[in-house]
């Protein structure tokens, strides 16, 4: 699993925490204004080892996390104490028939993946409308991350104090997230809800 600081500035007492989506990278969120907030962003699940030291997170006085897409279920894997955790179109179970996407759908998106492929989840990620971002990570990468995701199990006895749900996700299917968390959708957008926003603080 990498990492990235997105801000870090000296005397920051407050840190948001990202675990983010399947294949993605920084450019999904980099427009969200960190205000005094230091940003650290983790991807790339290829393996939930990672370099940074867990006492350099707990420095801080208040921790927030905010997780997306796969992140949901990554982020329960890790033992840190936060003062609060939101969930973003994700649930503990991503690759399920009822909670998640539909095994069979994941199971031929990676027999037939490709650059096509990709391209065409990330259209529906933001349901056709598409902001002038690009993704920059390598396919075989992103291939091998899906391999990887379908061996993780969550830790459930985590739990999220909110869950943002998108009205039209085509992605984790909606109908199966608000079977999951028992809520209705609350966010009027597809998948990648990002762009609704301007800052880090309003997703808090």
């Amino acid at each position: 699993m990498k990492y990235k600081w997105l801000e870090k500035r000296e005397g920051h007492s407050k840190i948001i925490i990202f675990f983010n989506g399947w294949g993605m990278d920084e450019n999904v969120v980099k427009h969200l204004e960190p205000d005094e907030y230091d940003i650290l962003m983790f991807y790339d699940y290829n393996s939930l080892e990672t370099e940074i030291e867990i006492s350099l997170i707990n420095k801080y006085s208040e921790k927030y996390l905010v997780a997306w897409s796969m992140g949901v279920m990554c982020a329960t894997l890790f033992d840190i104490s936060y003062t609060k955790k939101i969930a973003i179109n994700g649930t503990l179970y991503p690759i399920d028939d009822n909670f998640g996407i539909p095994q069979k759908i994941y199971d031929l998106t990676l027999k037939g993946f490709s650059k096509t492929c990709v391209k065409k989840f990330i259209e529906n990620m933001f349901n056709g409308n598409l902001p002038n971002i690009e993704i920059i990570r390598d396919l075989e990468n992103q291939k091998s991350e899906l391999i990887e995701l379908k061996k993780y199990k969550s830790n459930d006895n985590f739990k999220y104090d909110k869950i943002l749900i998108s009205s039209n996700d085509k992605i984790i299917p909606t109908k199966n997230q608000v079977a999951f968390w028992k809520q209705l959708p609350n966010v009027n957008s597809g998948h990648a809800p990002f762009f609704l926003y301007k800052r880090w603080r309003e997703l808090l």
